[in-house]
């Protein structure tokens, strides 16, 4: 068993919208029914925003409301976005990813110790560098 999982901004997503491979869909239930934490970092929340401006992501809801639904669900909960996971986010070992939401993302997913579910080619390389935890979905 897995302790802490972070869902990046496109795991999130697709778990909002029943696509994420059932082996993830499996780990993410197992964590809610073990009361370990599924968390989503507060730059998911700019993110979601960037994908609905640019017309990338479409919903009949706000972004707002697309957001606070995603952690609404019954196990999910914010991950603190502290100075030092902001901070840290500059300071990562070996060669992260450029993008600064991926960075705090990542940032987060080491200061809390969490699993990082994420299908981003660039995270995922990382996480097999040995920098963090992945699971890929």
């Amino acid at each position: 068993m897995m302790r802490g999982l972070l869902l990046d901004t496109c795991a999130a997503i697709w778990a909002a919208e029943d696509q994420l491979k059932p082996e993830v869909a499996s780990a993410l239930n197992e964590q809610y029914a073990v009361g370990e934490p599924v968390l989503i970092s507060a730059i998911t929340a700019w993110e979601i925003g960037l994908l609905f401006a640019h017309g990338k992501l479409r919903a009949a809801l706000t972004p707002f409301e697309y957001f606070r639904r995603l952690i609404n669900v019954p196990g999910v909960r914010l991950a603190e976005m502290t100075p030092q996971v902001l901070i840290s986010s500059n300071f990562l070992p070996g060669a992260p990813p450029a993008d600064p939401a991926d960075r705090i993302i990542a940032s987060t997913a080491r200061e809390y110790g969490l699993t990082l579910v994420t299908r981003d080619a660039l995270l995922l390389k990382y996480a097999g560098e040995g920098h963090l935890k992945a699971l890929p979905c």
